[in-house]
């Protein structure tokens, strides 16, 4: 009897040490996850590093038509573009500055239509009643069309 009581003895402390599983907690499915944080908007102290804010969320929106790494000895098409962006960051307008390559150019303006979203404010670069801030950005063009930004290419 004296070792019964001590098999149960011990089974309670066991049985007491063991963590209770944690309740499940139980979420409807008909409620939708919440939306992600929007970005926080960091505005540039200078029109570089806002080429390198525009340049990076045009890279970001044209993933499928870009290429990294070193550039190749002799680009097939070079095209610059000349942006106008609103005090808001709103693309107000995008041409064609120079470029020897009809596909290439189109090309680069429907990367910049492409991205979804306006650019970076841009108010604090202007001077005085300045409605737009106007910068340029050269698209780099390997043999399969894919494009690289000067602004974030680097030195090669």
């Amino acid at each position: 009897m004296r070792q019964l009581l001590t098999v149960l003895a011990v089974g309670a402390l066991l049985a007491a040490c063991q963590k209770a599983p944690e309740p499940r907690a139980r979420t409807p499915a008909s409620v939708p996850a919440a939306p992600p944080a929007p970005k926080a908007i960091v505005p540039a102290a200078t029109i570089d590093a806002y080429k390198l804010l525009v340049a990076r969320q045009i890279m970001d929106a044209n993933t499928p038509f870009t290429f990294s790494g070193r550039l190749p000895p002799m680009l097939p098409a070079i095209v610059v573009l000349d942006l106008s962006v609103g005090r808001d960051g709103a693309l107000k307008s995008v041409r064609v500055h120079r470029s020897r390559d009809n596909e290439a150019s189109s090309a680069a303006l429907a990367a910049v239509r492409r991205v979804p979203d306006a650019f970076p404010p841009a108010a604090q670069l202007m001077r005085g009643r300045d409605k737009t801030l106007e910068f340029s950005e050269t698209f780099l063009f390997n043999d399969q069309y894919r494009f690289q930004l000067r602004t974030l290419s680097g030195p090669q």
